[in-house]
């Protein structure tokens, strides 16, 4: 696909006017910063329409996209390209993806802002909004090996005791060597760095503060 080639006219639809605002759905859960902005903005507005499920399986087709599609992602996250480009790019692929029009006003509004390289980002803010609205609490462990599935079992287990009635635990495990061993456990707002790494770099603090 020619990027340059796309010519289509396409008129940003903010999710931020000020009579949306006062209007805005209040999500499961607050999310912060400029991801969490973007993705209740989104919540609201497909909330509204009735489309939430729909929005998220946009996302989660889109974001597989550019995994996949190496030329997609470089030119998402090229900050070089002119916004206008991106936001004509978004509406052609939007089309040939057959996606919602809530998907679309935000990838567009996005490229219209210069924020689309961190489309990643809001896409997973809006899975936790999505997976708390399901009563799911996401919990992400970070180990230096991958974990026996014996180890995953009890690991789980022991995470459901921060849970509140009704909820259930959406559990991913991620793999990076760099923490040398240990775990580094998020849970819902909850962190906690149990890797050696980490004591590593505490205890050199403490030895280069006493030098």
């Amino acid at each position: 696909m020619s990027f340059s080639r796309i010519i289509v006219s396409y008129q940003i639809r903010s999710f931020s006017c000020s009579s949306a605002v006062q209007q805005m759905v209040k999500p499961p859960v607050q999310v912060f910063g400029l991801e969490g902005r973007y993705a209740t903005a989104l919540y609201s507005a497909a909330s509204k329409q009735k489309t939430l499920n729909n929005v998220e399986k946009d996302l989660s087709k889109f974001q597989d996209v550019i995994k996949q599609d190496q030329k997609l992602n470089e030119f998402v996250k090229n900050p070089s390209i002119k916004r206008r480009e991106k936001v004509e790019a978004l509406k052609a692929i939007t089309n040939k993806m057959s996606l919602s029009k809530e998907t679309g006003n935000l990838l567009s509004l996005m490229a219209e802002n210069g924020r689309l390289q961190k489309v990643n980002n809001v896409i997973n803010t809006f899975k936790l909004l999505m997976a708390a609205g399901r009563g799911e609490v996401v919990c992400e462990v970070i180990t230096a090996k991958p974990l026996d599935a014996d180890t995953k079992s009890k690991l789980e287990s022991a995470l459901k005791g921060f849970l509140n009635k009704g909820e259930t635990i959406l559990l991913t495990a991620k793999v990076d060597p760099t923490i040398l061993g240990g775990m580094v456990v998020s849970i819902g707002d909850k962190y906690v760095d149990m890797s050696v790494a980490s004591k590593i770099k505490r205890y050199s603090d403490v030895i280069t503060a006493a030098a």
